[in-house]
């Protein structure tokens, strides 16, 4: 089962799209800035969909990598209240 929103159009479970987000990291930056607990991948597709486009096209937009630590940060806050 997939949890879907408003805005996922096409929802794909976290065991589907893992071979997707199995590409090595070189960049050590990059390497440390997708180094969350895998439970945030699971929880988020939209963290999934940022790790996949950074591996398909070896780069993300600064409005990428804002949102990004955004919703770790929630997801950080959730999880210890």
């Amino acid at each position: 089962m997939v949890l879907i929103t408003g805005r996922n159009q096409f929802p794909i479970c976290y065991d589907c799209q893992k071979g997707e987000l199995q590409g090595e990291i070189k960049d050590k930056k990059m390497k440390k800035f997708f180094k969350i607990p895998e439970e945030f991948y699971k929880k988020s597709g939209f963290l999934r969909s940022i790790k996949s486009n950074y591996l398909k096209f070896g780069a993300l937009t600064e409005k990428q990598i804002e949102f990004f630590k955004k919703t770790v940060k929630e997801m950080k806050e959730n999880a210890n209240p």
